[in-house]
């Protein structure tokens, strides 16, 4: 008995060795996960990144200055005047409430961190969090080394990058994480049937929700997992205390966030939530009758469950087809539809396909998002498969979902990039796995050490080296390593004394045939071994192709977080050809113009994308911004910047608007300019306003601003305060981005004039001209026609004029 106890032991301490080393490891992952994010605040300094962040940091500040309460009944009056936002009911306020806990943690353990200075480093943060959670994912389905190698691939993947780096304080920095954490919640009550488990997945859901509005993607695809485990007859006890408990809690939950409210119950994309609901009670309930009933009783009860559980059904579908039918939408919001029909948002709502992220991505943005990830994912998803379980269907339909979603939209690349991840690590987990061991396994001395004992030193389960290399020539290896053990008989015990009672005999008779029945499954696992090793040289060879893999994908990913993520969209830079960098600071000087020179209560117009960095940085009130809830007002926006310049100014005036902002890239080649995103707002504005017509602002089906464009494009207001004196810079009005002269060089503003224009021309103001006053002009008109007129007259119109 003393060989197996030490085997135990030794056993227990590898196993706790390998529990440590995967806590270092694992800590390691995290440091790295959260510096590879830093290059932005290394290259550039501290700053919020790109557009809705601005926002994001804005109401974070109001939070921390002002409490909670204020928060949820904030109405923010610069922002869409004059329609004004109640933020507390329209934002998801996980972020928000992430960071605002952050800093107040660290200020009550007196570290004197500023706001600004937390919501740089929350994405960073969590991504070592999200890391973390991919590892636990990644354990359930297949063991803690598949969870380390995805761990680590999440840590540096480019997708995850592009939208966590320090600066991006965007709700995907912690919502990726919620996402992935509510998976492993949800396999881990799979794998165990825990309620424990069950009560934290839907508390992790209900943070998924208040964080991110792609929450539809989990109370979707959790659904369709238990609906796939139904029909494939793999449902448990554990299936249902995983789904049910998510369902009610997570839903009364969810309802219970404001921007989401009844939605949680009253919009499609939450309908397969409880259909699913629905059946896999009805399944339950036919179990549970099949265990208590005789089989007579038990096909008329099983009759009787599914024809009430069938009409059950169709009334449920019945009142959601009621409840929907009244809808254009049938209950789908925009952004939804045009997940399920990638040509709706072109068709019916250009403001969702005016945005960039919203586009389908190219073959190119796979390699340059994932990398060699993409290569492996395939071998990943049939492991999977060796052997099928539970968690590992789940990750199966994860990987196959969200395939489809990224190819319909670009920005959807982030929930792709986790399931890329976790296949990948399995993918690398098990190669590495039969590499090495086919290498240790044929290396001199240690095949020995594989040797199956099941308590005593018996040669009937031991296979020498010798015999080895010799069952490995034969052209039938498992046919001759079944019959190995019967060219071996066992060792047949002494004779016992006559005298001896029969019952010891009973005794070693009983251990000889445990002995048998261990030494069995224990050969078969020797069998299942021998027949996966491969070739020594093949072996070695497989290894440092996978270690070169794994080095080239890691220079991407650094490389792609040192120069393709990292720069702030509102600090741009470029490199001169002798090697020089440039940096364009336009924005920041145009938004400090405005808030040092113009009146507090002054209105900024724009188009939407600037909405929210004119009132975080230049505490403008604003027309739009880029909550694009209301599209009518965005469509406004648009026709004004469509039209002529008298008309526009009509518009403007209508809002209040005293100065009017635009992007122009012209002169430096700055492509994201208003000129090209103008036939947008042509578009979006024809939408709602019919005498917008795209038609009139084409040649020939191309959007052109040299001498063939056409009278309406060179007349309209956008035209004009873009190109407004540019043929001072060169003489010729050449612009860089369209890669040509400009068709209208030399003309003048009546109705708006030219207050700011940044260094580099990439932002120009205007300022809207004051009315002119009518009464006034009507009684030069008279004088010139009478030329007389008498002075009290002329007092008395000067009184009655307002505009004087």
């Amino acid at each position: 008995m003393a060989v197996p106890e030490v085997a135990q032991g030794g056993t227990n301490l590898r196993y706790a060795f390998g529990n440590v080393l995967s806590f270092f490891i694992l800590i390691l992952i995290g440091v790295l996960a959260f510096s590879i994010r830093l290059f932005s605040v290394i290259k550039y300094e501290s700053v919020i990144h790109e557009f809705d962040p601005y926002f994001n940091y804005r109401v974070t500040q109001f939070l921390t200055k002002n409490g909670i309460y204020d928060f949820w009944n904030w109405f923010d009056d610069r922002t869409w005047y004059p329609l004004g936002r109640v933020i507390g009911g329209t934002v998801y306020p996980g972020l928000t409430l992430t960071a605002g806990t952050l800093w107040w943690f660290v200020n009550s353990l007196n570290i004197p961190l500023s706001v600004e200075t937390v919501c740089v480093f929350t994405a960073p943060v969590f991504s070592a969090f999200a890391s973390w959670a991919t590892y636990l994912l990644t354990k359930e389905v297949k063991g803690s080394g598949a969870g380390l190698t995805a761990a680590v691939l999440l840590a540096m993947v480019p997708s995850y990058i592009s939208r966590s780096v320090a600066g991006s304080y965007d709700n995907e920095a912690v919502a990726i994480f919620a996402l992935i954490f509510t998976f492993y919640l949800y396999i881990k009550t799979l794998n165990t049937g825990s309620l424990f488990y069950a009560t934290l997945n839907a508390l992790a859901y209900f943070y998924m929700v208040c964080s991110w509005g792609g929450y539809t993607f989990i109370i979707n695809l959790i659904p369709i997992h238990v609906l796939l485990c139904i029909v494939t007859g793999r449902y448990s006890s554990r299936l249902y205390i995983a789904y049910a408990p998510l369902v009610v809690l997570g839903t009364l939950l969810a309802a219970l966030v404001p921007v989401v409210g009844f939605n949680a119950v009253m919009t499609s994309e939450h309908f397969a939530s409880f259909l699913v609901f629905i059946i896999i009670h009805v399944v339950a309930f036919v179990y549970y009758i099949k265990g208590i009933l005789s089989p007579k009783m038990y096909k008329v009860a099983v009759t009787l469950v599914i024809s009430v559980g069938l009409a059950v059904c169709c009334a449920v579908m019945a009142v959601l087809i009621a409840m929907v039918a009244s809808s254009p939408t049938k209950g789908w919001s925009g952004r939804s539809l045009s997940l399920l029909d990638p040509t709706y948002a072109s068709k019916y709502i250009p403001i969702i396909a005016s945005v960039s992220e919203h586009q389908p991505p190219t073959w190119p943005s796979y390699f340059m998002d994932i990398n060699v990830l993409a290569f492996l994912v395939p071998a990943g998803i049939i492991a999977c498969f060796l052997p099928l379980s539970d968690a590992s269907s789940f990750v199966v339909l994860y990987i196959v979902t969200s395939v489809y979603f990224s190819g319909v939209m670009v920005r959807l690349m982030l929930v792709f990039a986790p399931a890329a991840c976790i296949m990948s690590g399995i993918s690398l987990s098990e190669a590495f796995s039969v590499l090495t061991q086919s290498i240790k396994f044929q290396l001199p001395g240690v095949s020995g050490r594989y040797r199956v004992d099941s308590g005593n030193a018996s040669s009937s389960t031991t296979v020498s080296q010798d015999d080895a290399g010799k069952i490995e020539t034969t052209e039938e290896p498992a046919k001759e390593l079944a019959k190995e053990p019967a060219k071996e008989p066992a060792k047949e015990p002494a004779k016992e004394p006559a005298k001896e009672r029969p019952s010891k005999k009973n005794k070693k008779k009983e251990k000889e045939k445990e002995k048998e029945i261990v030494d069995k499954p224990s050969v078969r696992s020797r069998i299942e071994k021998r027949l996966l090793v491969l070739p020594f040289e093949a072996s070695i060879i497989g290894v440092l192709l996978l270690v070169l893999l794994g080095a080239f994908y890691v220079v991407h990913c650094v490389w792609a977080a040192a120069e393709a993520y990292s720069a702030p969209s509102i600090v741009l830079t470029s490199h001169s050809q002798d090697g020089g960098l440039h940096v364009f600071d336009d924005f920041r000087e145009a938004y400090a113009w405005l808030s040092h020179n113009t009146e507090v209560d002054d209105k900024v117009a724009s188009w939407w994308d600037y909405g929210y960095q004119t009132t975080a940085m230049a505490n403008r009130t604003v027309i739009v911004d880029n909550n694009t809830w209301n599209n009518t007002h965005i469509a406004t926006v648009g026709t004004a910047m469509s039209s002529p310049e008298k008309a526009a100014w009509e518009i403007f005036n209508s809002l209040d608007v005293k100065y009017v902002l635009v992007v122009f890239g012209g002169l430096v080649g700055y492509p994201s300019d208003d000129i090209n995103k103008f036939l947008w707002m042509v578009r979006i504005g024809g939408g709602e306003f019919p005498h917008i017509k795209e038609p009139d602002y084409l040649r020939d089906g191309q959007y052109r601003i040299d001498s063939q464009a056409t009278p309406t494009m060179l007349n309209c207001l956008m035209y004009k305060l873009s190109y407004f004196r540019f043929v001072e810079t060169d003489g010729k009005g050449f612009d860089r981005v369209r890669r040509t002269e400009i068709g209208k060089k030399h003309f003048k503003l009546t109705h708006f004039e030219e207050v700011f224009t940044t260094h580099h021309w990439m932002v120009r103001i205007y300022k809207l001209k004051p009315q002119k006053n009518r009464i006034r002009g009507k009684t030069k008109k008279s004088k010139s026609k009478t030329s007389s007129s008498s002075s009290s007259k002329r007092i008395g119109a000067t009184k009655r004029n307002p505009w004087h």
